[in-house]
């Protein structure tokens, strides 16, 4: 009897581990399972320092007794940037994983040192190695605003007078691209607007933002952040489309699209939206646009950005920072 429980057993492990294709396993062997870890090969980087904006690469090799479920972390020493990596793998290659400069969690990379870091589940090992990184990748995409070269003087704003007001640009190492972004803040205890922003297209040259005339493929991006004492900001995109191109926006026959935004977390976080996909909005209710009710993504010709709050909540604060267009996807820092 102890016998067949043991041949149904292994079985049972057999089907289980068998592909379709004759002779092939998913995951692991029985020899894996079975057998104890060691590293075969130590962690390299396939170059000591790497420069993204020139179109560089860098990947990371090992090799182990057995496959194995890692993962690797890419740290930025200056920024704090993160690539988190994983997989399960024998061994780690240029096919396995390439870094091409992007960042799994807010803020993006720097030129900075990075730290390696591999690990393995189940394992005590923790593999270590550097590289340097030259100049950080860029993004491809129409740049509205990043805050680094400040205020766009064709950019207009108002402020309410309220109480402690701050909308200001800030260079305090937090930054999640680059090294300043903008801080909104105060307390209004009689209206929802705190302040805004707009962004015209005026102010880059062009009557309108410069972008591929189909919806589907242009996505806005932006970052923001949500203070962890005052989680009561939502912020409110306006896209105003100038469909008869006559150099001016009329709300009562031209469509206007709404993005909005309740910062509702802690901490950096990445927006991205496709055009398409954004409504128009009344009171924050969708409704009917006013114009021809087509995205038309090459007509925006202005793009406001309201800080809002309930009045009754008090004084709300978050921040803002590298609003971009992309096309053909969503935003990959």
């Amino acid at each position: 009897m102890k016998k067949q429980s043991i041949f149904f057993i292994l079985t049972i492990l057999l089907l289980g581990c068998r592909k379709e294709e004759a002779g092939k396993f998913d995951g692991p062997s029985i020899d894996d399972l079975n057998s104890p870890f060691s590293v075969v090969t130590d962690l390299e980087s396939s170059r000591d320092s790497v420069d993204f904006l020139a179109g560089q690469t860098v990947y990371f090799t090992a090799a182990f007794s057995k496959t194995v479920a890692w993962k690797l972390r890419i740290i930025g020493d200056e920024s704090g940037a993160e690539k988190i990596v994983t997989g399960l793998n024998k061994m780690l290659d240029a096919d396995v994983f390439t870094w091409d400069g992007s960042t799994t969690n807010l803020p993006i990379f720097k030129d900075e040192n990075c730290h390696i870091e591999l690990t393995f589940e189940g394992e005590t090992d923790t593999l270590t190695t550097m590289v340097k990184v030259i100049t950080p990748k860029t993004n491809n995409g129409f740049l509205i605003a990043d805050f680094d070269g400040g205020f766009n003087p064709g950019w207009s704003f108002f402020f309410q007078s309220g109480l402690d007001m701050n909308f200001s640009i800030l260079n305090d190492g937090t930054a999640p691209q680059g090294e300043k972004h903008y801080n909104m803040e105060g307390t209004v205890d009689w209206d929802y607007l705190i302040g805004l922003i707009n962004f015209k297209a005026t102010a880059y040259g062009e009557t309108s933002f410069p972008l591929n005339s189909n919806p589907d493929n242009v996505y806005f991006n932006t970052m923001i952040y949500g203070d962890p004492i005052f989680v009561n900001s939502i912020i409110l995109f306006q896209f105003e489309e100038d469909e008869n191109g006559d150099g001016t926006f009329n709300g009562a026959s031209e469509d206007m699209y709404s993005l909005e935004i309740p910062v509702n977390w802690i901490g950096w976080k990445l927006i991205s939206i496709k055009y398409s996909d954004i409504p128009s909005l009344a009171s924050g209710v969708p409704v009917a646009a006013n114009g021809n009710s087509v995205h038309n993504s090459d007509r925006i010709s202005t793009i406001n950005m309201l800080h809002l709050a309930n009045p009754a909540t008090g004084h709300a604060r978050s921040q803002l920072d590298y609003l971009i267009f992309t096309e053909n996807g969503p935003l990959i820092p």
